[in-house]
């Protein structure tokens, strides 16, 4: 599992730590802020809820899984509306993640990615009209599964906020 890190790292990311997936818990206000569509998916894909399942069905897959790494992306912003270099971070850890669940896939068929915010492998859903065209590289958000992100961070050992004029992306791959 160390070599995940290391792997992480390699792939661009910030900062990486292996997590005990023991400590993830599916809480089910953070799953309501998806019901409340602030991000616009709810209903809208089938990496989002609730296409990707109850909060209880999501709970018990991630309760397969013993341990798993995060992975952030941490980027220095020039003030607090600095929605360039927000955009930019974002779809630089979007093509992480990306390559980071496609390697360890291959590594570990089983494994469960859960990426920052809604999969965005192809520029339109076809949820609920047709299957999903890549169900094998779809990625489901941290926050779709119930998990409190900054409580994930902690739990792993990694900081939540890195200071002022900084934004950071999280994700993980259970295993």
């Amino acid at each position: 599992m160390a070599d995940l890190v290391k792997l992480a790292l390699d792939v661009g990311f910030s900062h990486a730590a292996l997590l005990d997936a023991s400590m993830l818990r599916a809480l089910p206000e953070v799953r309501d802020m998806c019901v409340s569509d602030r991000c616009r998916r709810y209903g809208k894909s089938w990496s989002c809820p609730p296409a990707c399942g109850s909060i209880e069905e999501t709970a018990a897959r991630m309760a397969a899984y013993s341990g798993g790494v995060l992975v952030q992306t941490t980027a220095q912003l020039e003030d607090d509306f600095d929605a360039e270099s927000m955009a930019a971070a974002q779809k630089l850890h979007k093509e992480h993640f990306f390559t980071l669940a496609r390697q360890v896939r291959l590594l570990h068929p089983g494994c469960l990615p859960l990426t920052a915010g809604s999969c965005t492998i192809c520029r339109t859903c076809t949820y609920p009209d047709r299957p999903c065209r890549f169900p094998g590289k779809m990625l489901s958000s941290m926050e779709a599964y119930g998990l409190l992100v900054s409580q994930v961070c902690k739990d792993a050992g990694l900081p939540y906020y890195y200071g002022p004029k900084t934004l950071t992306y999280s994700s993980c791959i259970l295993l």
